[in-house]
């Protein structure tokens, strides 16, 4: 592939007879590969709720820091992550990101088949599948230069969302996957069940290697260095003086920190609270991940400060709603207050990240985009962990959401202040592109 050496997706001319087919190409390849990140990073949400079921004995706290541990990796390497792209390049970071996802994969599949694997063993590869963790702010950053500013909404909101749609198919797939013996050849053999039946929970991290070692190929062939998009760590780490980057990390934190955190604990607290629909976890991660591009879209539309501030009423109404039903034990309530939770948490990753491109300069905004991300990671650890704890302190996990709803207030907040009051600096925001 010849090597791109000019790059202005703002000249409309270039756009359209020549930036556009290599957005696109590099967009559709940069989706399966951050997919299959999200998929190793959220694995252990899935995988935690079987283990006891195939003779581990950890306790509930210890299943739920499995579940924690990576968001908690992912999140702090999201700041190396960050830089990555504008270090080494958009192609040579994703061939590298995507390549050591396989490490995780096959430890996870040869650990799950002995009980007699120590707990430190298992909470090292719970670390490491922090690996998937820190691709999104690399792969959003990568993206971010390959748009035009009007489109930039759209193709984050694809990237991130069809991206984030790992997590639903490693929940989806992963109770199907574990229940045959296909691949018993080489995976070894299954786990006998308390009511007798077998299970394969190898499957569930060993089914993704061939796909892992697929993609990293086609991005190596595939992909592009952007010319105009390498910097020094320096020139990008000037974001951290800015006053509206710790806004919108605030501001992301409460919409994609929710979405990944409440992923990440779903499938647990769904069997802490009503055990028979434990195989429906997935659908929350599915939805949160399918509106993403639409709240994208919308705020392309609209603007993202709009968007952003109904999806914080919406999300402080969804987690009211969900303490509600849960205490009156009310399932169907329980399960539409969660999922307008997720949609609302799913629009509002989308809306966040439109915002950004808007309010900082082209060179600004992609490590802005992956610092962001980096901080909102931390949910995947928080919320697993509050919910636990909530669980062991209080007896019902669903009250930290009481911690929950008071930040979407401040959110909404600083949302309204910094960029839709009449002191806010959105006539800057909107004609000029940039705010100090």
């Amino acid at each position: 592939m010849a090597r791109i050496t000019k790059w202005n997706p703002e000249d409309p001319h270039f756009w359209e007879t020549e930036g556009k087919k290599h957005a696109r190409r590099n967009l559709w390849i940069s989706v399966p590969s951050l997919m299959l990140a999200f998929i190793v990073w959220q694995i252990w949400s899935v995988v935690a709720v079987r283990l006891n079921d195939i003779g581990f004995q950890f306790t509930p706290e210890q299943l739920f820091t499995l579940a924690a541990i990576p968001g908690l990796v992912g999140a702090t390497l999201r700041f190396v992550y960050t830089f990555g792209v504008g270090k080494f390049g958009g192609r040579n970071w994703t061939v590298f990101a995507t390549g050591v996802l396989v490490f995780p994969a096959v430890g996870i599949g040869m650990a799950v088949q002995n009980p007699d694997t120590p707990y430190s063993v298992m909470l090292l590869l719970a670390a490491l599948c922090g690996l998937g963790g820190g691709n999104f702010c690399s792969s959003s950053s990568n993206i971010s230069f390959f748009f035009p500013k009007k489109e930039k909404g759209t193709g984050l909101g694809i990237n991130g969302g069809l991206g984030n749609m790992g997590v639903s198919v490693v929940q989806f797939v992963t109770p199907l996957i574990i229940t045959t013996g296909t691949f018993a050849f080489v995976s070894g053999e299954g786990q006998i069940l308390p009511d007798g039946s077998q299970i394969w929970l190898q499957n569930a991290a060993f089914i993704w290697v061939i796909p892992i070692l697929v993609m990293t190929v086609i991005a190596y062939f595939g992909m592009d260095n952007l010319p105009n998009s390498k910097q020094s760590v320096s020139e990008q780490f000037v974001i951290v003086k800015r006053k509206h980057t710790w806004i919108m990390t605030v501001l992301y934190v409460a919409t994609f920190g929710s979405f990944i955190g409440y992923s990440a604990a779903f499938p647990l607290l769904l069997k802490s609270l009503f055990p028979q629909y434990v195989p429906i976890a997935f659908l929350g991660a599915f939805l949160a991940a399918a509106f993403r591009p639409v709240g994208g879209w919308i705020s392309d539309k609209f603007g993202g400060e709009r968007v952003t501030a109904i999806v914080f009423v919406v999300m402080g109404i969804g987690a009211l709603s969900v303490i509600y039903f849960t205490l009156q034990q009310q399932f169907a309530g329980f399960i539409i207050s969660f999922m307008i939770l997720f949609l609302a948490a799913g629009i509002g990753s989308g809306s966040t990240f439109q915002m950004i491109p808007f309010i900082f300069p082209a060179k600004e905004a992609a490590p802005v985009l992956g610092f962001t991300a980096a901080f909102a990671a931390y949910g995947s650890f928080l919320i697993p962990k509050l919910l636990g704890w909530s669980a062991e302190n209080t007896g019902s996990p669903i009250n930290a959401l009481y911690f929950f709803i008071g930040f979407y207030i401040i959110s909404f907040i600083l949302n309204w202040y910094y960029y839709q009051s009449k002191k806010a600096e959105v006539t800057e925001f909107k004609s000029n592109n940039k705010v100090a």
